[in-house]
């Protein structure tokens, strides 16, 4: 991440290193001991040691550029990721990530629709589900860099395809708990894709 390199030598930590006396001319490497025995004292003094090695400027560098990752993710996918996930969820997030854009259905009463219909009545409700990937074009990558440059910073802009109907099944109609009928088109998707 930056230009240069630093050596951390936690000397406090390190085990006495046993050597014989054919590699006494060898320089010693140094030697951590298994995270699992360090003290949780020792380590933050190791942490704070390491940083203490850096300049201003790159620890100011180092926090910007996790800020703008923080928020470039944020951003593209409109879900919230913590800093610091937990573990195994940079797993799933990388199995649900990979699902392709396709049509999914599920059988839902008329009043689950949210659309203020008061009925017992049953539908097939179809919905597109999954990631647009393969589908980036070169708008959606110009998108990108101008946001991360924060060229665009006020307005609502996907920087990515999304999975949206592309045609709807044909009209609902159905009967309300007060025997009224009703028929709402563009319920259903019937063809899903990237948008």
């Amino acid at each position: 991440m930056f230009s240069g390199s630093r050596e951390f030598n936690p000397s406090s930590s390190s085990p006495p290193s046993s050597s014989s006396s054919s590699s006494s001319s060898l320089p010693a490497a140094p030697r951590r001991s298994p995270r699992a025995l360090q003290r949780h004292g020792s380590l933050l003094s190791q942490y704070s040691s390491l940083l203490e090695s850096y300049t201003e400027g790159e620890i100011r560098q180092l926090i910007s550029a996790l800020v703008e990752r923080y928020s470039q993710a944020m951003n593209s996918g409109g879900h919230e990721l913590p800093l610091f996930p937990r573990t195994g969820s940079r797993r799933k997030r990388a199995r649900a990530r990979h699902k392709p854009c396709e049509l999914r259905e599920l059988e839902v009463s008329v009043s689950e629709l949210g659309l203020g219909y008061e009925s017992d009545e049953t539908v097939l409700f179809r919905y597109c589900s999954g990631t647009c990937e393969a589908a980036v074009r070169s708008y959606d990558l110009s998108l990108k860099s101008m946001r991360s440059r924060r060229r665009i910073r006020k307005e609502k802009v996907r920087a990515r395809p999304c999975c949206r109907p592309l045609a709807y099944d044909d009209d609902v109609s159905f009967l309300d708990a007060y025997n009224r009928y009703y028929t709402v088109n563009e319920l259903s998707a019937k063809e899903c894709g990237c948008v």
